[in-house]
């Protein structure tokens, strides 16, 4: 799984010129599966995710949580974060997931993060949607997985 962390002011998606999802402070997560990927990739991110220290503190370090300052989540299936490039201008998504598996697997992330007490909104898996944010800092982090140990 990848991931794409960006603390924001505030985000939200539309689908069809209607907004279904829109967070306050907190991460705007574009999430990327792979087939290989297992519920221990899984459980990985929601927790260094929701755990992440990356708001600042009085002091103005980067020391508070998702949860030390009351953020939320708004989470955005993601394939394209799997694209290769290696090959001509036309970049390939074979790595991606399988589409019903992909699915699943980001409906189970989005589950988990909400189990952990952060409120999570979403996307639409599959559609094409208009995401707005205002970047925070700008912090932008990405996340693999595969590249845990």
């Amino acid at each position: 799984m990848k991931a794409v962390i960006q603390r924001v002011s505030r985000a939200s998606v539309d689908v069809n010129d209607e907004t279904i999802g829109k967070i306050g402070k907190g991460f705007l997560v574009l999430l990327g599966v792979a087939n290989e990927d297992t519920d221990e990739d899984m459980d990985y991110l929601v927790k260094k995710i929701t755990q992440m220290r990356i708001f600042e503190d009085e002091a103005g370090k980067m020391n508070l949580s998702l949860k030390d300052v009351g953020g939320e989540l708004l989470i955005i299936s993601q394939f394209t974060l799997f694209a290769s490039t290696k090959k001509g201008n036309r970049p390939s998504f074979t790595e991606a997931g399988a589409p019903d598996f992909s699915k699943e697997m980001y409906l189970k992330f989005i589950k988990a993060c909400r189990d952990c007490g952060i409120h999570t909104e979403e996307g639409e898996f599959g559609a094409h949607m208009v995401v707005s944010l205002i970047n925070d800092g700008p912090v932008t982090i990405t996340m693999d997985s595969k590249q845990k140990h």
